[in-house]
């Protein structure tokens, strides 16, 4: 390649990033210039929080959990229940969702291939 034709890439190269660059630039001139010319959007206001309604004595202590103990079991408020499913379900049992699948079929084990010697 010659000195010619290394400075004429050069010289391609050069104008190149000066056009990209100026695009770029343009392009953020455009933008700025836009965004002052436009009216400022004004934000919705969402409605205020309606104030709470009193409440009762009795309502406010039955709302909070029983007080805890140290060294002894979690309170809970009320009291959790065990799970009693009817008898006639205990006996069914789950039924399946889809048909029970088919056997898989065997295949012979993989021979790997013989080592050379």
């Amino acid at each position: 390649m010659s000195t010619d034709e290394q400075k004429r890439e050069i010289r391609r190269d050069k104008g190149l990033a000066v056009a990209l660059i100026a695009a770029g630039t343009l392009m953020a001139g455009i933008s700025l210039a836009t965004l002052i010319a436009r009216e400022p959007e004004q934000m919705a206001q969402g409605t205020s929080v309606a104030p709470a309604l009193p409440r009762t004595v009795a309502a406010d202590d039955a709302d909070k959990p029983a007080e805890s103990k140290p060294g002894g079991t979690r309170p809970t408020t009320p009291a959790p229940e065990p799970a009693h499913p009817d008898p006639q379900a205990q006996n069914e049992g789950v039924k399946p969702a889809l048909p029970p699948a088919p056997a898989e079929k065997m295949a012979p084990p993989i021979n790997p291939l013989p080592k050379e010697k």
